[in-house]
C-alpha cells in the first residue's frame, strides 16, 4: 500500500473519531443546563443586539448539528435542540454562529474571501470528479485532462484551508462575547470552549484530508508526465 493511500485512510479514520467525539461532547454538555437560564435562541438575540446587529434573523431548522450562518439572505440558523435548548452545549453553538454574522457585519476579511470563492467552488463541484477520472483513465494518452481537474481539486483544498481561521475566529467571538455579558460561569465556559474545539478540529481533520487528496492526484500526475 502505498504512503498516500495509508494517509488518506488514516485521515478518513481521524475524521469518523473526531465526528464521533464531537457528537459525544455535544451530548454530554446538552444535559447539563445552563446556570442563567438563556435558551439558544436569547443566547443568539443578545448577541447580535449586543454588536447592533437588527438585520439577521434566527432561524429554528431541522436536523442534529445543523447550525450555520447564512450571509446571503442573513439568517442565524439553529437545530431544533439548540434553539430552545438552555445548556452550555446550545450557548456555544448559538454564540459561534452569530460569530460569523459579526464576520459579515464587520467585514472580516476571510469571511469574504471565503465567500467571493463559493460561486467558483459551486460550478466546479459538478464537473471536477468527472474530469478527474477522466484525467486518470486518459493518463497515457494526455495529462492534460487530470492536471485540469488537479487544478479544480486545489481550489476545493484552499477552500478547506481558508475556512479553518473563519471558524476559530467565529468561536473566539464566542466565547469573548459571553465571557463579558457574564451569560456562562466559568465551568460553562470551559465546556463551551472544549465543544467548540473539538468542533473546529473536524474542519482541521476535513482540511488535511482534501490535502492529502491533492497531493495523491499530483503524485499520479508527475509519475506520468
Amino acid at each position: 500500500m502505498s504512503s498516500s493511500y495509508l494517509l488518506i485512510i488514516v485521515l478518513m479514520a481521524a475524521s469518523w473519531a473526531v465526528q464521533w467525539r464531537l457528537r459525544s461532547k455535544f451530548k454530554q454538555y446538552a444535559q447539563i443546563g445552563l446556570s442563567s437560564g438563556l435558551s439558544g435562541a436569547e443566547i443568539a438575540t443578545r448577541m447580535l443586539a449586543d454588536h447592533g446587529i437588527y438585520d439577521v434573523r434566527i432561524i429554528s431548522t431541522t436536523g442534529q448539528l445543523t447550525d450555520h450562518y447564512n450571509p446571503t439572505d442573513k439568517t442565524v440558523n439553529l437545530s431544533e435542540g439548540v434553539y430552545a435548548e438552555r445548556s452550555a452545549a446550545a450557548a456555544a453553538i448559538a454564540a459561534h454562529e452569530c460569530g460569523h454574522a459579526v464576520q459579515h457585519a464587520t467585514a472580516y476579511s476571510m469571511l469574504q474571501f471565503r465567500s467571493a470563492m463559493v460561486p467558483a467552488l459551486t460550478a466546479v463541484s459538478k464537473w471536477m470528479p468527472f474530469i478527474l477520472i477522466a484525467g486518470i483513465f486518459m493518463i497515457n494518452r494526455s495529462v492534460i485532462p487530470l492536471g485540469v481537474g488537479i487544478g479544480l481539486f486545489a481550489l476545493t483544498t484552499l477552500f478547506s484551508f481558508i475556512t479553518l481561521p473563519v471558524e476559530f475566529d467565529a468561536s473566539r467571538r464566542a466565547l469573548a462575547w459571553m465571557d463579558k455579558r457574564g451569560v456562562v460561569t466559568v465551568q460553562e465556559h470551559a465546556m463551551a470552549k472544549d465543544a467548540l474545539w473539538w468542533a473546529a478540529m473536524t474542519y482541521v481533520v476535513a482540511a488535511l484530508a482534501s490535502l492529502a487528496t491533492l497531493l495523491y492526484y499530483v503524485s499520479i500526475f508527475m509519475r506520468r508526465r
